[in-house]
């Protein structure tokens, strides 16, 4: 295990060194980047009145996330313990902050970016689909002077001769037919045949034969209670 360990270390110091080298310039350029924000804020070029409550909440929470991880790494590095500290709980918490939000986030991208461009450009996109949506406030007008013009025509008419002015194509309706395309002549003979010999086992005659011939248990029911007695003052006239 030791002589594991003496063949890993040396192997990853080259490593570790490039990973600190890179998380250094990382922090100068989001340091700069933060410091010019600052000034461009006191100086009120940017405006932070009518921001999204969400995003606020949302870089809050990163930010309190780093600050963590960075103690975290700390303590590591120094070879201290980090069993039950409290930072852990909170990475987990924000973690978990963080991943229900997602959804949220994924939700409010468009509109971000959309906003965003706009207050950089000055401009909106002619050619954004959100454009072409229904405006309600035009529907309004021209419901309107439907319903006067179609009260000042039902007036004029006599009555009996109102018709459908909406233009609405309104299809025709079709009752459910079986499709035979595939059929051949023989195949629709078969099954007119079949359709036949149900029809006949199903009156009351053929019935009355299975009835008296077969040995199978005759089910009682109303049906077969009213169908003897016809039966029987079919045979009484008969005789």
């Amino acid at each position: 295990m030791v002589q594991a360990l003496e063949e890993i270390i040396p192997r990853d110091i080259p490593r570790a060194f490039q990973l600190l080298k890179e998380m250094n310039e990382s922090v100068q350029q989001v340091t700069q980047l933060v410091d010019n924000m600052l000034a461009r804020v006191k100086r009120g070029e940017v405006s932070t009145d009518k921001g999204l409550s969400f995003l606020e909440v949302k870089y809050h929470m990163l930010l309190s996330y780093l600050i963590n991880l960075t103690y975290v790494v700390l303590r590591k590095c120094s070879g201290e313990k980090i069993e039950d500290d409290p930072a852990i709980d909170r990475l987990v918490e924000i973690r978990t902050v963080l991943e229900k939000m997602r959804p949220i986030d994924h939700k409010l991208k468009y509109q971000i970016d959309k906003l965003v461009k706009t207050a950089i450009t000055g401009s909106t996109n002619s050619q954004d689909p959100s454009n072409f949506r229904a405006n309600p406030a035009n529907m309004i007008s021209k419901l309107g002077e439907e319903e006067v013009s179609e009260s000042g025509s039902e007036q004029e008419e006599p009555t009996g001769a109102k018709q459908d002015r909406t233009g609405v194509y309104v299809p025709p309706k079709l009752a459910a037919v079986h499709y035979d395309g595939d059929e051949n002549k023989t195949d629709r003979q078969q099954r007119i045949l079949e359709r036949a010999k149900k029809r006949a086992l199903n009156t009351s005659m053929i019935q009355e034969l299975r009835e008296e011939y077969l040995d199978t248990p005759m089910e009682i029911t109303h049906e077969s209670s009213k169908r003897a007695v016809l039966s029987h003052q079919r045979r009484e006239r008969e005789e």
